[in-house]
């Protein structure tokens, strides 16, 4: 697999919209993958740009995690991780048999959903450790389609209320497992080739630097406005990955 020539203007895209996607991952401990994965879609095979960001997304998760690991909340996210190993294995195996256009079609309704989920006034709730089976199996399969499980993972986690700090560490960590799963798989699959490995060298300083300044500012944001922020560019980007779908 060999990535398309990039001219000029698709570079500068492309390193804009991953400095912000991992300035948003710094903020929030999340959502790197959610914007970046859509927008790069645009222009780029979701198939190439999904195992790319999975790569990024775990040398994120890793730096943000590990300095924090005393905060984890082991006993939420643990029953999660068998769920999240069966759903990256099946979502890898569904990568190999799906067309490129049926992907991106999945992944255009997806995003339209989340979006449309996130800036609905839903109020705070509560949930048991049983809702880890559907989280990780959904956040395992969808996280290996697209990129972008975490949602899944972030709704259960939001659900079992864990203060702010223990809830970016233990996200954090989960990507790790999660992300480290989609690693072997696409590996395994053949997804990663040393052109490949070269762009994720030349990425990473974007990265983080990106990542270092949004936990600068993590504390001086409201969620409130994060959320909606996020929520709008997802809205855009889910509608014109919806209609290049469909003018496939």
């Amino acid at each position: 697999m060999t990535y398309i020539s990039m001219v000029q203007p698709e570079i500068l895209f492309a390193t804009g919209v991953l400095f912000f996607a991992y300035f948003i991952r710094g903020i929030a401990g999340f959502g790197s993958a959610l914007i970046s994965v859509p927008l790069l879609a645009l222009f780029f095979p979701v198939a190439q740009v999904v195992p790319l960001i999975g790569l990024l997304d775990w040398l994120a998760s890793v730096s943000q995690g590990l300095p924090n690991r005393r905060l984890i909340r082991w006993r939420d996210m643990l029953p999660l991780l068998p769920f999240t190993v069966l759903g990256v294995a099946a979502g890898i195996y569904l990568h190999t048999v799906v067309a490129p256009a049926s992907l991106l079609l999945a992944l255009s309704i997806f995003v339209l959903l989340y979006a449309v989920y996130a800036l609905l006034p839903f109020p705070p709730l509560h949930g048991g450790r049983w809702l880890a089976g559907p989280a990780g199996l959904f956040g395992g399969v969808v996280g290996a389609l697209f990129g972008t499980g975490g949602p899944f993972y972030v709704i259960y986690f939001t659900l079992r209320q864990p203060d702010k700090t223990e809830f970016r560490a233990t996200i954090a960590t989960i990507f790790v497992v999660d992300g480290l799963c989609r690693i072997v798989g696409f590996s395994l699959s053949g997804f990663y080739t040393l052109q490949t490995m070269a762009l994720c060298a030349a990425i990473v300083p974007v990265g983080g630097l990106a990542l270092w300044l949004g936990g600068k500012v993590h504390l001086r944001i409201s969620h409130a406005a994060f959320v909606r922020m996020v929520s709008m560019i997802l809205l855009g980007s889910g509608i014109a990955l919806l209609v290049k779908a469909l003018a496939a």
